[in-house]
């Protein structure tokens, strides 16, 4: 029997354990299976709070649909009768004259068609005429590993970027968007480019991958995003996987052809293959390893603080088709986005009751104010931010604020290149040892997932090998 240790009970290290505990192995080649979570609950970034009637997720808020492995994985746990899909509505840029309509048919802020591209109320005329370029002007300079900010510009225009898909996509991926390379975020664009010859284009023939379900984009559960952490939790236990919560691994060394791993709670870990899905910092912390240093400090992150205020008045005194905004505006307000949760998941305010949720991002100019202040500050803060874009003038009756230090990652230019480095040290200093999770391979949990049932295939797949 052999053991595998994985440290880190996020969405990327239940997948793996999920994985490794289905994998088709004889008999005679059990496994144990151990999960190591430093925080009281499984979940990561996946966190769920209840408070009355509304359900507030203080971290992600739901699953990308149209990755193709999200439905199988979701139909394999049973969970098919507890999904539930964000409401129709319309998304804005708050911009210096009031919010704007995000065209419907766009993605991330990029036009999908010429017509959305002429509708929009975010770019001038002079915008729209220089974003036309990319039917005629074709691809011979970007690869993958370019700036996505720089690519986008170079055929769209600089108007339509700063204006319309950079807020968009920098909030989503937590970076400057000429700080991030294509193959990290959407790399299908250059594919669209090539193929096409046009963006714009390429986006329009696939229209109906991305918008058609107009009302059926993003997944959550009935129960909130926890409910997925909770199934994987009792797949894995009545599987004879052993969790361990609220026990950090503290040390790992090389043990014989193995690794022993001492825990927080003073038990000692045999193992002989070890995932390590937690963040790059911990894992940095782990390893004690000199020679990997330079390049885990290599691998940026960002922090968000993630502000929740739930009123007691109606949610229709919203704007009657939103679901939320982000914030361009260069004065009034302070958030960075809003999503108004009660209307674009009708699930987390059982009473129809207004929930609002408010960003405040570490590329934010005031964020080294915001981070030293008290969460009752801040509640103030992002009220006065409700008051300003809303009008609403109410008190709430519950609030929720939730910090994220250092632990979003920020895929720069560099990161991919950095990544197969660490790889190729690991597989010659650590062998057996396994990098998991968003701090290296892609940050939305359908990454995270595949990401988990690759890595749980490279393992089954390496002790196969061992075993013939």
């Amino acid at each position: 029997m052999t053991t595998t240790v994985v440290i880190g009970g996020g969405i990327t290290g239940l997948s793996t354990c999920y994985y490794l505990q289905r994998g088709d192995r004889p008999a005679e080649d059990a496994m144990k299976l151990i999960l190591v979570e430093a925080e009281p609950e499984l979940g990561g970034k996946i966190r769920t709070v209840y408070r009355e009637d509304f359900i507030m997720e203080t971290g992600a808020d739901s699953i990308v649909a149209r990755k193709s492995n999200v439905l199988p994985f979701i139909q394999e746990l049973g969970l098919e009768d507890a999904v539930v899909y964000n409401g129709t509505g319309t998304s804005y840029i708050y911009t210096n004259a009031g919010l704007k309509k995000i065209p419907a048919d766009s993605l991330f802020g990029i036009p999908v068609g010429v017509q959305a591209l002429v509708e929009s109320e975010l770019v001038s005329s002079e915008g729209k005429l220089e974003a036309l370029k990319d039917l005629y002007t074709p691809n011979e300079v970007f690869t993958k590993d370019d700036s996505l900010g720089l690519f986008l510009e170079a055929f769209l225009g600089q108007e339509l970027v700063e204006k319309q898909i950079a807020p968009v996509i920098s909030g989503v991926y937590s970076g400057q968007l000429r700080d991030l390379t294509i193959a990290s975020t959407l790399p299908f664009l250059l594919d669209y480019k090539n193929q096409y010859g046009s963006i714009v284009q390429g986006l329009y023939e696939n229209r109906k991958l991305y918008l058609g379900a107009a009302n059926k984009k993003f997944i959550s559960f009935q129960g909130g995003m926890s409910f997925l952490i909770q199934r994987l939790e009792e797949r894995l236990s009545s599987g004879g996987a052993i969790i361990y919560k609220g026990v950090a691994a503290e040390s790992m060394e090389a043990s014989g052809q193995g690794y022993k791993l001492r825990l927080s709670n003073g038990s000692v870990l045999e193992a002989d293959q070890v995932v390590l899905s937690g963040g790059s910092a911990p894992t940095q912390a782990l390893l004690q390893d000199r020679e990997l240093d330079e390049m885990f400090q290599g691998l940026l992150t960002k922090s968000m603080i993630s502000i929740y205020l739930a009123f007691d008045i109606p949610d229709h005194r919203l704007p009657s088709d939103g679901t939320g905004f982000i914030n361009a505006s260069e004065f009034g307000l302070i958030c960075d986005a809003s999503t108004w949760s009660s209307r674009k998941w009708e699930h987390t305010s059982k009473s129809r009751r207004l929930l609002v949720r408010l960003f405040y991002k570490s590329s934010n100019p005031q964020y080294d104010k915001l981070r030293g202040m008290s969460d009752q500050e801040l509640e103030d803060l992002a009220l006065q931010d409700v008051t300003a874009s809303l009008g609403l003038s109410e008190k709430p009756v519950e609030a929720v604020v939730t910090r994220w230090q250092d632990n979003m990652p920020n895929y720069h230019l560099e990161h991919r290149r950095i990544v197969e480095k660490l790889e190729a040290a690991m597989q010659e200093r650590w062998p057996g040892v396994y990098l998991a999770g968003c701090s290296y391979y892609g940050v939305g949990i359908p990454d995270c997932i595949l990401n988990g049932q690759k890595t749980a295939q490279q393992l089954l797949g390496l002790l196969s090998a061992q075993q013939s």
